[in-house]
C-alpha cells in the first residue's frame, strides 16, 4: 500500500522527480530526432505533458526553480563565454544597431497594438511591450550544436540581446519603481551607480582573480567549481544592484572568455555539465507553467494570446529584416538573427509577473490574467518558432561557412608532443588545443622515448604517467590522442621514428632541463631534430598556464613569408589569438609584415593584431624588450640554409638568458621543403 502511494500524483520523492526529469532529457531528444523536431521543443513541450497544466505527474517545486535559475544563468554565461570577441570587435556597430531595432521596433508595434486593439492603458502598453522587446538565448544550444557560435550573424545577436534585455529591464524598474512609490531622483540615481559599480567590478576585478586563480590551482574541480562561483556572484551582484542576474552572469561569461579557451577541458566540462543537466532543467520548468487550456476557455485570454505571439514574432522578424537591409547580410543572417531573439522567457517572465504584483488604485492588476495566460502561451509559441527557425538557418549556416572562418590546413594534422618531462606536459598539451584546428580529424600523438643504453624502470614508469596525463587532458578537451612509448638509440631519434610512423605535420617540445655546465641551452634532442625532420618544430617554455596569456610579441624575420610553413605557423598563432583573446604585436620588416597582415586578415583576428614595421630587423635590439609575466615573446626561427635563416639566430640563447623579464617564449621552427624531394645533381629529373 506504500508503494502504491509513493506513486499518487503529482510526484513528490525527490528520488522518482529527479528520476523524471533524467528520463525526459534522455529520451526526448532521441524521439524528437527521428521527427527532425529541436530537441529544446521536445524539452518544453515534456515540461507542459508533466506540469500542474498537463497531467500533474510533477509539481513545479523548489527543484525547478533552482535548477531553472541555474540553468538561466548558464544559457547567458555560454553565450558570453563562446563569443567570439574578435568578430564581436569587427561588428559592434552592428550589434548595436540590432539592439536598437529589436528594442524599438517591438515597443512601437506593441505600444500601437495593446491600446487599438486590446484597450489596454498607455503604462500597461508600455510594459507589455518591453516584453515583446526583450529575449532569451533559448534556442542557442542549437547554436553550440552545431558549431556555429563564432558566425557573425550569431554575434550581433548576442550584443544586440544584450542592449534590448538592460532597456526592457530598465523599463520594467523604472514601471516597478512608480507604484512602489520609490521612483524618486535618488532611487534613479542610486540605481545608475549600483549598476556602473557592479559592472566595473565585474569587468576589471573578476578576470584579475581568475587569472590568479587559475595560475595557482590547476585541479580540473576546482577551476570549475571557481567558474560556477564567479557566475553566480556576478548574477547576484547585479541582482542586487537592481537589475536582473542574468545580465551579471552574461557579463562574467565575457570577462572570462580570454581566460577560457573555445577547446579546453574546462570549457569541455562546462558545456557539458550544462548541456547536459542545468539547461534541461530549466527549458521543463518553463512548459510546466504553460497552461494551453486558456485557448480554449473563451474571453478575451485567446485574443490576448493571439495578439501577443505574433506582435513579439513579427516585430522581431522586422528588427532582424532592418539589420540585414542597412548592413547587407545575406537571408540566412537574417534567419539566424531572426530565431535566436524570438524566444520569450527569461526578462519576459520577470515583467509579467511584476505586473502582475502590482494592484492599481481601482483594484485591478496592471497586467491581468488574460495577460498572464497570453504570457505563457507566447512563451510556448516563440520559443517553438525560434528553435525550428535557429536550426533551419542553423543547418544552412554551418553547410556554407563563410570564407572568413575557414582554413586550408590538412583537416587531418597531427601534432606530436614528447613527454620527457612531466613538468612541462599540461602546458605542452594545452598550447597544442589553442593551435590545432577544432575540426581536425586528426588529434595529439604523445611519445614516450625509452633510450635502449639506459633501461631505468623509474624513468619508464614516469614516462608512462606521462601519456596517461596527455591522454587525460585530450580527453577532457573531446581530442584523439595516440599513445606511443618505444625504444630507440637516442630520443631524437625515436621522435623522428614516430613521425614517419604516425604521419605528424608538426612537433611541440619543451625547453630541455640543462644536465650540466657544458649542456647547451636547446640541447642536443633539439639540435638533432630539426637535423632530422623538416616539419615545424615549437620549442616552448611557459612558466604560468596558457589560458592566462595576455600579450604575444612576435618577430619575425625578413623573407619569412617565402618558407614553405608559411602558412602554418601564422595559422597556429592566429588560432591561439582567437582562442586566447590575446593582443599579438608583429614585428618584422615591410614586405613580410605586408604579407603577415594578410594571413591575419584571412584568418579573421587583423583587429586584435597589431604590426610595427621596422627598416632593419635586428634580433639584439628586439629581444631586449621588457617583458611582463603575462606576456609571450614568439621568435620566428629558421633552419640554417634556409631562405630567412641569419646567423644572429645562433645566439637565440644568449639573448633569453640576457633578458630576464623573458619568462615565457616559443620559438617556432617553420617547415621546410622536404629535401628528399628536391632535384640533385647526381638526379637531375628526379627520377628514383
Amino acid at each position: 500500500m506504500d508503494l502504491l502511494a509513493a506513486f499518487n500524483l503529482p510526484v513528490t520523492d525527490p528520488t522518482w522527480i529527479f528520476f523524471i526529469v533524467l528520463i525526459i532529457i534522455l529520451f526526448a531528444p532521441l524521439l524528437l530526432g527521428k521527427l527532425r523536431i529541436p530537441h529544446i521543443i521536445g524539452m518544453i513541450l515534456a515540461g507542459v505533458a508533466i506540469g500542474e497544466f498537463g497531467f500533474n505527474i510533477l509539481e513545479r517545486d523548489s527543484s525547478f526553480e533552482l535548477f531553472g535559475r541555474v540553468g538561466l544563468f548558464y544559457i547567458m554565461f555560454l553565450a558570453g563565454l563562446e563569443m567570439d570577441l574578435e568578430d564581436f570587435r569587427k561588428n559592434k556597430v552592428k550589434g548595436l544597431v540590432f539592439g536598437l531595432l529589436t528594442f524599438a521596433v517591438p515597443m512601437a508595434l506593441g505600444i500601437w497594438s495593446s491600446m487599438s486593439l486590446l484597450g489596454f492603458s498607455l503604462t500597461t502598453s508600455i510594459l507589455l511591450s518591453s516584453m515583446y522587446a526583450s529575449h532569451t538565448l533559448v534556442a542557442y544550444p542549437i547554436v553550440s550544436r552545431y558549431g556555429i557560435s563564432r558566425q557573425r550573424s550569431v554575434n550581433i545577436t548576442i550584443g544586440g540581446t544584450v542592449i534590448t534585455v538592460t532597456l526592457a529591464l530598465i523599463i520594467l524598474a523604472v514601471i516597478s519603481g512608480m507604484y512602489k512609490g520609490t521612483s524618486d531622483g535618488w532611487y534613479w540615481l542610486l540605481l545608475f551607480v549600483n549598476v556602473v559599480l557592479i559592472s566595473v567590478l565585474i569587468v576589471f576585478c573578476f578576470p584579475m582573480v581568475a587569472r590568479w586563480f587559475f595560475r595557482k590551482y590547476d585541479d580540473p574541480v576546482m577551476q570549475f567549481v571557481f567558474v560556477l562561483a564567479m557566475v553566480f556572484l556576478g548574477g547576484g551582484l547585479m541582482s542586487l544592484a537592481g537589475m536582473e542576474g542574468i545580465l551579471g552572469a552574461f557579463l562574467v561569461g565575457i570577462v572570462l572568455n580570454p581566460l577560457i579557451p573555445r577547446v579546453s577541458p574546462l570549457m569541455n566540462r562546462l558545456e557539458f555539465v550544462g548541456n547536459a543537466l542545468f539547461i534541461p532543467y530549466f527549458l521543463i520548468g518553463v512548459g510546466m507553467i504553460i497552461d494551453i487550456r486558456t485557448l480554449f476557455t473563451g474571453g478575451t485570454a485567446l485574443k490576448v494570446a493571439v495578439v501577443m505571439t505574433v506582435v513579439a514574432t513579427l516585430s522581431k522578424w522586422l528588427a532582424a529584416y532592418g539589420t540585414q537591409k542597412i548592413f547587407r547580410m545575406s537571408r540566412n543572417e537574417r534567419g539566424m538573427m531572426f530565431g535566436l531573439s524570438n524566444a520569450q522567457a527569461a526578462a519576459t517572465l520577470a515583467a509579467v509577473l511584476v505586473g502582475h504584483d502590482i494592484i492599481l488604485d481601482n483594484g485591478e492588476r496592471l497586467l491581468n490574467d488574460d495577460v498572464l495566460n497570453g504570457t505563457v502561451v507566447m512563451i510556448l509559441f516563440t520559443c517553438i518558432i525560434s528553435s525550428l527557425a535557429t536550426d533551419w538557418f542553423g543547418r544552412k549556416l554551418a553547410v556554407a561557412q563563410p570564407a572568413e572562418v575557414k582554413d586550408n590546413d590538412d583537416p587531418g594534422e597531427r601534432i606530436l608532443i614528447p613527454v620527457a618531462n612531466p613538468d612541462t606536459i599540461e602546458s605542452l598539451v594545452n598550447l597544442g588545443l589553442v593551435i590545432r584546428r577544432p575540426k581536425s580529424r586528426g588529434g595529439f600523438v604523445a611519445l614516450n622515448v625509452n633510450v635502449d643504453s639506459a633501461r631505468n624502470t623509474v624513468k619508464s614508469e614516469a614516462g608512462k604517467r606521462g601519456l596517461e596525463k596527455v591522454a587525460k587532458i585530450a580527453a577532457a578537451a573531446d581530442v584523439n590522442v595516440s599513445m606511443v612509448s618505444r625504444y630507440d638509440t637516442s630520443v631524437s631519434s625515436g621522435i623522428i621514428h614516430t613521425i614517419k610512423e604516425y604521419s605528424a605535420t608538426s612537433v611541440v617540445i619543451g625547453l630541455h632541463q640543462k644536465s650540466g655546465f657544458l649542456d647547451s641551452f636547446f640541447g642536443a634532442l633539439t639540435n638533432n631534430l630539426l637535423k632530422g625532420t623538416n616539419l615545424e618544430v615549437m620549442v616552448a617554455r611557459f612558466t604560468m598556464p596558457v589560458n592566462t596569456v595576455k600579450n604575444m610579441v612576435v618577430i619575425v624575420p625578413p623573407r619569412a613569408e617565402y618558407e614553405a610553413g608559411f602558412s602554418q605557423w601564422t595559422a597556429h598563432l592566429s588560432r591561439m589569438t582567437g582562442q586566447l583573446g590575446c593582443r599579438v604585436l608583429y614585428v618584422s620588416e615591410g614586405e613580410t609584415g605586408n604579407q603577415v597582415r594578410m594571413k591575419c586578415r584571412f584568418y579573421g583576428v587583423e583587429t586584435s593584431s597589431r604590426f610595427e614595421s621596422v627598416e632593419k630587423l635586428t634580433l639584439p635590439e628586439q629581444m631586449s624588450r621588457q617583458m611582463k609575466s603575462e606576456d609571450v615573446l614568439v621568435v620566428v626561427s629558421a633552419r640554417s640554409g634556409s631562405i630567412s635563416y641569419d646567423p644572429a639566430m645562433d645566439r637565440l640563447p644568449q639573448y633569453l638568458v640576457k633578458n630576464e623579464s623573458i619568462g615565457n617564449f616559443m620559438i617556432i621552427y617553420p617547415e621546410q621543403v622536404d629535401l628528399e624531394d628536391m632535384v640533385s645533381f647526381s638526379d637531375p629529373m628526379g627520377n628514383a
